[in-house]
């Protein structure tokens, strides 16, 4: 198994993508926390896993909370000794129910643009710096962070989750630089249009759904799998070269 002894946390891991990469991880050997703010869809997947004979525990993180990361990594520590793997998945479009932000820049709302960038940015930034130590006293560890393509290239008009994504894409590189001697890799992974309950809305527009499908060269809409699979190389020893970097799965579309 590709993770065996290993101990991951993966922020709003309780649903969608999160989901996956923690189903996918326990199949391959690791020791899951599924840290969410949904906490009963959380107790579902760690009943889910633990019944397949994996290995998983929900805690409740709000990503946007220091104390909360604490938390969580603490209990990763104490319940399965170290801390190997930290995927921060947790992140929002800023739109109810999914899509990209509907509105330009003049007309984003200020407190919209907080919200965002306290989820997407910020979260990434103290779910690094809390597990940081741990992974230092494992003697090393794997960060992956999701981005988006909207973290690669402008998509209109959404300023403030393309902005919260590309400071993602840099905050990786940065982690990469400083902490590669000490044996902690940082990438981060860009999916384009995937079906989750986060773009649901948003490809449920008429016309939408065919309209991503179109300007996707392999023409499909991508899957959680497809992006938890990406996760789960990145997680591995299979990827112990490589820091820094992006992996783009996007069907091709950020190519043209």
């Amino acid at each position: 198994m590709r993770l065996e002894s290993k101990v991951a946390l993966i922020s709003g891991g309780a649903r969608g993508q999160g989901a996956a990469e923690a189903r996918l991880f326990a199949r391959e050997g690791a020791a899951v926390v599924i840290g969410d703010i949904r906490d009963e869809d959380g107790l579902k997947l760690e009943a889910e896993i633990r019944e397949l004979g994996g290995q998983a525990t929900c805690v409740h993180l709000d990503v946007t909370e220091q104390d909360q990361w604490q938390s969580a990594v603490s209990q990763a520590v104490d319940q399965y000794g170290k801390l190997d793997i930290l995927v921060n998945n947790a992140g929002i479009t800023g739109m109810e129910g999914g899509g990209l932000t509907s509105t330009k820049i003049d007309g984003t709302d200020a407190e919209l643009w907080d919200r965002i960038m306290a989820v997407n940015s910020k979260g990434v930034f103290l779910g690094t710096r809390t597990a940081i130590p741990a992974m230092r006293a494992a003697g090393g560890g794997s960060i992956i962070n999701i981005s988006s393509i909207a973290g690669i290239v402008a998509i209109a008009p959404a300023a403030a989750y393309a902005a919260s994504k590309g400071s993602v894409r840099l905050l990786t590189k940065s982690t990469a630089v400083q902490y590669g001697r000490e044996g902690i890799r940082c990438n981060s992974v860009h999916p384009g249009f995937i079906e989750t309950a986060m773009t649901e809305l948003r490809l449920s527009v008429p016309g939408a759904r065919e309209q991503a499908i179109a300007e996707t060269p392999i023409r499909r809409i991508g899957t959680v799998d497809d992006i938890a699979n990406g996760v789960l190389f990145l997680a591995s020893d299979e990827s112990s070269f490589m820091t820094g970097s992006e992996l783009v799965l996007d069907g091709g579309w950020t190519a043209q």
